[in-house]
């Protein structure tokens, strides 16, 4: 009888995560896997898969395009994660202080993230506009000359940076969660042994939201890397392919281009970068990251 009873639990279950179990299959699984055979194909949707091996990958190594997308993402993520993280926390601390309308402030930065991508790309598109621009309004004031922001190789990539900083919120709120789950009786403790601010956040502080960093490191990696709709919105990938974007490198070969094969194993080799850069942040991460009872990970 218990057997029985327990069959049909499991039936129920089964069951009701079906829908679940479906929606991963056909819209994950399958075309994950569907991506890691075109990836050795030639592929162009109109005429059937060719098998050609390791072909895609070869030509990607020699392709210029491929070197291109690649520096313009690592000259993204290495400035806009660093400075995204460090605005994230400075104002989490700001906001973690008894300050008047706090309530009104959390919820003012974290707003602008949660504006679509393609909308946010629009406004950012008016504010760095050459001639009618906010921000070479702003710059004006202080006698600077009109600098045209989209439309040169040497500023256009620094324009993405700076809009990357309007999503910073979302990553305040988790720094701000974090803040307020460090223990008092600690920061009372540290302020009694005569530490300074800048040794209680270093001794104290850093180490309890240590986690927390360590998650918003990786996520912003991962984001950064990702990067794609500012560029197809406003720049196309220019000037001079300063904002070419692996990912949007991957949108060009396949939906331009349709090469979906090769697209494929562009986006297998992000993966697979993704996956490394992961695995070794978390490896090192046993330097600056404390968890409770002194483990590390």
């Amino acid at each position: 009888m218990r057997r029985k009873r327990m069959n049909r639990e499991t039936k129920a279950f089964y069951w009701f995560i079906s829908p679940w179990l479906v929606g991963f299959v056909v819209l994950a699984l399958f075309p994950i896997l569907a991506s890691l055979y075109y990836s050795f194909t030639e592929y162009d949707v109109v005429h059937a898969p060719v098998w050609i091996g390791l072909d895609n990958f070869r030509e990607l190594f020699h392709d210029e395009q491929f070197w291109n997308s690649i520096r313009a993402t690592l000259k993204y993520t290495l400035i806009s994660v660093p400075l995204t993280l460090l605005l994230s926390l400075a104002f989490a601390m700001l906001i973690n202080q008894k300050v008047p309308f706090q309530s009104f402030f959390r919820t003012a930065i974290y707003f602008p993230s949660m504006i679509s991508g393609v909308a946010m790309s629009l406004l950012w598109f008016w504010v760095f506009n050459p001639q009618a621009g906010l921000f070479n309004y702003v710059l004006s004031w202080f006698g600077v000359d009109p600098i045209p922001w989209l439309l040169d190789a040497r500023y256009a990539i620094w324009a993405l940076i700076i809009m990357s900083f309007w999503g910073m919120g979302a990553g305040m709120l988790i720094f701000l969660a974090g803040l307020q789950g460090v223990p008092q009786h600690l920061l009372e403790a540290a302020k009694l042994d005569g530490a300074g601010r800048w040794k209680t956040f270093r001794n104290v502080t850093f180490p309890m939201i240590s986690p927390v960093f360590l998650f918003q490191l990786i996520i912003g990696i991962i984001d950064s890397f990702q990067v794609f709709t500012q560029a197809y919105t406003i720049t196309q990938g220019g000037p001079s392919y300063s904002t070419w974007f692996y990912v949007y490198n991957i949108y060009i070969n396949a939906f331009k281009n349709f090469r979906y094969g090769y697209a494929s194993a562009m986006a297998w080799i992000l993966l697979i970068a993704v996956m490394i850069i992961t695995y070794i942040i978390m490896k090192t991460s046993n330097r600056y990251v404390y968890y409770e009872g002194g483990q590390s990970r």
